[in-house]
């Protein structure tokens, strides 16, 4: 079933000069890098790091990896909200985004995602290591010039989008000086990876009626009841649970990780399958502060019982 089909008004007026200047360009700057929804990339690379660094930590090391890492991401967004700024218009939840909303240019926006994604490689390449640079560069180019596109033709965006999600801990343990030929740090990959899909598929059912006037064919727009929403949502929750125990079973954490990270799976599973019975907004919103609760305990059990 195709999603409803939705026409772009190129016409619609963006802000008012009035509108424009309620805005500081420092705030703009900072919608336009998604800086709080970037303190997640900044924790699981520096929990990446930590997994992977010697007993003796060099914070000044770690906080540069982070920081890079962060400014790429941050570029990777503000390029994104250049390229989709006509259907941001059409989203009530990001019609007033700088570049949505005409208080900044299309120039200034990708200047400003340029120069951050750079500066993210560079210090990088400059103070960690090149594998470290090259990763991010995964990252930028996933999200920019596959996954952007792909969201207005494929319902399968989310799970390509998950790819670029997945690997700030993996650019942590490549700064770490940790290698990336064993099973090791893929297994913090697959952890963030399965984690984002049921995280996603959460968001997308909250926000339905949004993606829909942007005719984005997200799953939740084309499952009209949400039955197959609901039910992947189950399937990567209960794929997420033995995931997490990678970890242990590759000696990288201790056995309270693993109870820990079992609980906490089997929790959010409880909550995916009540979403999965009953498609409500309320279930949908809780399954996604589940989530958000999920990630950061279980990366802090996972480093408090590091071996």
């Amino acid at each position: 079933m195709k999603p409803p089909s939705t026409s772009l008004d190129t016409t619609t007026p963006l802000a008012t000069r009035a509108d424009a200047t309620s805005h500081s360009k420092l705030g703009d700057l900072m919608v336009l890098a998604k800086v709080r929804l970037n303190a997640l990339v900044v924790a699981t690379t520096a929990g990446g790091y930590y997994m992977a660094a010697p007993l003796e930590i060099d914070p000044l090391a770690l906080a540069l990896a982070c920081g890079g890492t962060a400014l790429v991401a941050s570029g990777a967004a503000a390029i994104n909200q250049v390229v989709e700024r006509r259907f941001d218009r059409l989203m009530e939840r990001t019609r007033h985004r700088p570049v949505a909303e005409g208080r900044m240019s299309v120039a200034e926006g990708l200047m400003a995602g340029s120069l951050m994604s750079i500066a993210g490689l560079a210090i990088l390449v400059a103070f960690a290591n090149v594998a470290a640079a090259i990763l991010a560069l995964v990252t930028l180019v996933t999200y920019v010039a596959i996954y952007t596109p792909l969201k207005r033709v494929t319902s399968l965006s989310t799970v390509v989008g998950a790819v670029p999600g997945a690997l700030p801990p993996i650019i942590g343990w490549a700064a770490a000086g940790g290698s990336l030929a064993t099973i090791a740090p893929w297994s913090l990959f697959l952890i963030m990876f399965f984690w984002q899909l049921p995280h996603f598929l959460a968001i997308a059912w909250i926000y339905r009626e949004d993606y829909a006037r942007a005719g984005m064919p997200m799953l939740a727009v084309i499952d009209r009841h949400g039955a197959m929403t609901g039910a992947q949502a189950l399937l990567w929750a209960a794929a997420l649970i033995p995931f997490s125990q990678l970890p242990f079973l590759l000696h990288l954490a201790t056995s309270s990780y693993a109870i820990g990270a079992l609980l906490l799976g089997l929790g959010q599973f409880v909550i995916a399958f009540k979403f999965a019975r009953h498609r409500s907004v309320a279930n949908a919103r809780t399954l996604f502060l589940a989530s958000i609760t999920y990630l950061p305990l279980l990366w802090a059990l996972m480093c408090i019982g590091r071996r």
